[in-house]
């Protein structure tokens, strides 16, 4: 057997493990963040905004994938562990509370938050990796350094150090690759032996996750109603607004994550952890920004439910879910989970749902985007009763 079928043997047998309470709550912070880029939104819609949100959103949620790789593999099950996590929660707390002058007076600040993370992330996964933490600490760190020294300056300038970092972490994995240790006597990719996690807590993790930030959307209903008369038609509004937050719940939790741990145990070493970039950062990315473009729109929208929408809370509350299943048909075609036609063509469906908010009303939008989520989820219901196909060897 070799040393990777070992490493991923021994995350087999430790498959029963659950997410831990301190993991939970370092997520509760974490989606901190998020809450603060859906108020970046809501103060300014435009598409200048959104692409600094998902510059922002891609830098931190790459460190955030790198700490649900280091607790699958290091559990913090000793005091030694656990204190250090919670210095990288403060970490990403400094980062959210900096969020609103990111890019105007508080950039040094956030960017000492995240080197704060990033340092605290390479110090426990040394004690896995030894020396060869290196293949991958060393990128990181310097793309924390560029976001500090975003901090420093302003315009373009700024948002060129901000895609400098996210870059750096790009090549993250490419390096790690190209840099084998030494495991039982025989040389192992640094990438291949990230890859010798549990699925089960990984899947777990992430959907976690993605639960507590769709709290966010409902948290968005409360917020945008504020001290608006509970009418008739704003109950009705609120009740729509839950219907599509539900839906979304919907269309991962009850058939994508028994499918996509069935897939990770499928694969192993470095096959398993290009699926996990893949399926957990690249296409969860898109997922998790819809939740909070989606929770913008909720806010904008919830105050205004008899009217037409001005563009942007209308693109915004479309474009959510578009975002969302959009990002969900990436995550289902990086694991051979079928169907992936009716969640492609809702995430169309859902764009041209615009005009009914700018020109009859929000209440009609949502009415239509909550109508089109649940046409997709009967249809799969109906013509695909299976959730994965068959799949070959990894």
């Amino acid at each position: 057997m070799s040393a990777v079928d070992g490493m991923t043997a021994g995350a087999g047998n430790a498959a029963g493990r659950r997410v831990s309470t301190l993991e939970l709550f370092f997520d509760l912070v974490f989606v901190f963040t998020i809450t603060q880029l859906t108020v970046l939104l809501t103060h300014d819609l435009s598409f200048a905004q959104a692409g600094r949100v998902l510059l922002i959103f891609a830098v931190l949620f790459w460190m955030y994938g790198a700490y649900a790789y280091l607790t699958n593999q290091v559990p913090p099950e000793t005091n030694a562990r656990r204190i250090p996590l919670i210095l990288g929660m403060c970490g990403f707390l400094t980062c959210a509370l900096a969020m609103p002058g990111v890019f105007t007076t508080n950039g040094v600040a956030f960017g000492l938050g995240f080197l704060l993370v990033t340092v605290v992330h390479s110090a426990l996964y040394a004690l896995l990796h030894g020396r060869y933490v290196l293949s991958f600490a060393l990128t990181n760190v310097l793309a924390a350094l560029c976001v500090t020294a975003a901090g420093t300056v302003s315009g373009r300038a700024a948002e060129g150090l901000w895609l400098a970092a996210l870059v750096l972490q790009n090549i993250t994995p490419i390096l790690s690759s190209r840099i084998s240790a030494d495991v039982n006597g025989e040389r192992v990719p640094v990438t291949g032996r990230v890859g010798g996690l549990d699925p089960a807590h990984f899947v777990e993790r992430h959907g976690l996750l993605l639960i507590v930030a769709f709290g966010e959307s409902v948290i968005a209903i409360g917020v945008g109603s504020g001290e608006l008369k509970l009418d008739w038609g704003m109950f009705g509004g609120v009740a729509l607004a839950l219907a599509l937050a539900t839906a979304l719940w919907w269309t991962y939790f009850i058939r994508d994550e028994e499918a996509a741990e069935a897939a990770l145990r499928a694969a192993s070493g470095l096959a398993r952890f290009r699926l996990t970039m893949l399926a957990y950062y690249y296409s969860f990315v898109p997922m998790l920004l819809g939740v909070a473009v989606l929770a913008a729109g909720v806010k904008k929208s919830i105050g205004q439910l008899p009217e037409h929408l001005p563009t942007a809370p209308a693109v915004a509350l479309a474009g959510g879910v578009s975002l969302f299943l959009a990002g969900n048909a990436a995550f289902r075609a990086t694991l051979r989970i079928t169907p992936l036609r009716f969640r492609a063509g809702t995430a169309v469906v859902a764009l041209a749902t615009v005009p009914l908010g700018t020109h009859v009303s929000s209440l009609a939008e949502l009415f239509a985007l909550v109508i089109a989520l649940v046409m997709m989820l009967l249809a799969e219901a109906r013509w695909a009763p299976c959730t994965h196909d068959e799949r070959g060897s990894a």
